[in-house]
């Protein structure tokens, strides 16, 4: 099998016997995209909810990482419906903002939902917030997502 990694503000897809990884989610998300019944799968791990200037990096923020990631997926065949998952957003430093504010792990969370709603691309799970660091291993055959925090456990989504 496959693996590929996907570094922060990077996305990459696949098809069949292909692995997908991202480690060390913090604040920033993880949108996997995944069309089972014809194992077509996709991985962004995006670092910030709206681009700063006109020439981001396609991974580095949900509204471009989702319809890039789509159009991919459509590349190497991928016809049927596409569903998300979403894992990561955390607050890894909730201490330190003001009382009331949003951090840029809810932001990112928000920002990734609507950007998978703006694709018309359902999000069918999600483990996201807290203030636990994630890394994300994503079988694209079999649509197996597994989500392993700092702490060694272990999650299934």
């Amino acid at each position: 099998m496959t693996q590929i990694v996907v570094g922060i503000s990077e996305l990459a897809v696949a098809a069949g016997q292909a692995s997908l990884v991202t480690l060390g989610l913090g604040s920033c998300v993880a949108i996997a995209l995944h069309v089972a019944d014809q194992q077509v799968g996709g991985l962004a791990h995006v670092l910030l909810p709206h681009a700063l200037h006109t020439d981001t990096p396609p991974g580095k923020v949900p509204a471009l990482a989702v319809p890039a990631m789509v159009a991919r997926m459509r590349a190497l065949g991928a016809s049927g419906r596409i569903e998300a998952r979403l894992v990561g957003g955390a607050s890894m430093f909730a201490a330190l903002l003001p009382v009331g504010s949003e951090g840029l792990g809810v932001r990112n969370v928000v920002a990734a939902r609507t950007a998978c709603h703006a694709a018309d691309v359902p999000v069918v799970g999600e483990l996201t917030g807290g203030e636990t660091g994630r890394s994300v291993f994503f079988c694209v055959q079999s649509g197996r997502l597994q989500v392993r925090t700092v702490w060694g456990d272990d999650v299934v989504l």
